[in-house]
């Protein structure tokens, strides 16, 4: 399944299936978007960085495209919140209950 590139309403009531709290659940999911951000956000630096020069002058600001381009590409790139939220559904995000694994020790 694609992941939307636009907000969609969702049922909450949905989104607890497998936590059985509705909380937990946005709080996993806030998790993993942040997780997706930042490996996004180090993938575009490392692609930019190949354009990174010491010295900067206004004609390789407004000429280069290559780094345009790339920069339009993430961008049209479904919002890291959407992608976690696919993936939560589809059952593709491991996470486990701190509570749980508190009494188990007791």
């Amino acid at each position: 399944m694609a992941v939307e590139n636009t907000t969609v309403t969702r049922d909450l009531r949905n989104l607890e299936g497998t936590t059985g709290n509705i909380y937990e659940s946005i709080s996993i999911i806030a998790k993993r978007a942040n997780q997706i951000g930042l490996n996004v956000k180090e993938e575009l630096n490392a692609k930019l960085s190949e354009f990174a020069t010491s010295s900067d002058n206004l004609e390789e600001i407004f000429e280069n495209r290559e780094q345009i381009e790339i920069s339009k590409h993430y961008e049209r790139q479904p919002k890291p919140t959407l992608v976690a939220i696919n993936e939560y559904q589809e059952g593709k995000v491991y996470h486990r209950s701190q509570v749980i694994e508190q009494t188990e020790e007791k």
